[in-house]
């Protein structure tokens, strides 16, 4: 797919929005360079491009600046993750996937709906754990600590419309260390229902209890596991966790390697 000089031109001159450096250079790719090649590329070129003929999708009155900076920076940064800069190759590494099996540590909080006004209008901030580069760049948590004020803490995972992704609390007698991906969906390993994890869309925080997030979303598919090690309701929460599988769906596959279903997780 080729764009004509003008179309180049009008695209990118009716896009004075605030991106950030990254979104802002794929855009600019985007309007500069006419070498794509991939069914996937020239799909997302093309909804992007509908901009340059109808230039009120971009900038007219029909659509707030947040809806508008939202619908371009998806797709700019898609053509972006998917390496398409000058027939660029992607790697786990270009979007800062994690690594398997290996123990991290973060702290979130406030919970996610009882923060002071001016911190709510700061996006997730602290309440959220990204897991790649490219969930946080999205801003699509792979994880949410969340709850009003006095009220019952909870976990959830799936955070945006279409997001289908979901929890399992696995209870206080399992270590994060003890937990592979196997024994994340049935802890015991014996074919008995009451065995199999009981996943959910959200769950309550419970100090020193361990959790497994599967992850199902448009552009992302995964499992890791966390346990919580210190909580403070509404004001903070400390956990431990690993990645156990984590992909990129973005027309192609991207995959943190080295998924084995029996593997513990380990400090590196």
């Amino acid at each position: 797919m080729r764009l004509s000089d003008s179309r180049k031109r009008r695209l990118y001159s009716q896009a004075p929005l605030p991106l950030d450096r990254t979104s802002s250079i794929f855009l600019e790719t985007v309007c500069t360079t006419g070498a794509f090649s991939s069914f996937s590329t020239v799909w997302v070129l093309k909804q992007l491009c509908k901009t340059a003929d109808n230039p009120a999708l971009l900038v007219g009155d029909q659509l707030g600046m947040e809806e508008k900076m939202k619908k371009l920076i998806m797709a700019v940064t898609v053509l972006g993750a998917l390496g398409l800069m000058a027939g660029g190759k992607t790697s786990d590494t270009d979007l800062g996937l994690p690594a398997l099996n290996v123990i991290n540590e973060i702290a979130l909080g406030p919970s996610y709906f009882c923060r002071p006004e001016g911190e709510s209008k700061e996006g997730y901030a602290g309440t959220a754990l990204f897991l790649s580069d490219y969930a946080k760049h999205m801003n699509s948590p792979d994880l949410l600590f969340n709850g009003a004020c006095n009220a019952v803490n909870y976990f959830e995972a799936s955070t945006a419309g279409d997001d289908m992704s979901l929890i399992a609390d696995l209870g206080n007698k399992i270590s994060l260390e003890g937990v592979s991906a196997h024994r994340a969906f049935n802890l015991e390993g014996v074919h008995s229902f009451p065995a199999y994890s009981k996943f959910a869309r959200a769950v309550e925080v419970e100090a020193h209890h361990t959790y497994a997030v599967l992850l199902n979303g448009r552009t992302k598919r995964g499992l890791f596991v966390f346990a919580v090690d210190e909580y403070i309701p509404n004001q903070r929460v400390k956990i431990r966790y690993a990645v156990q599988s984590y992909q990129l769906t973005l027309g192609g596959q991207v995959v943190s390697p080295g998924f084995e279903w029996e593997k513990k997780n380990a400090r590196q």
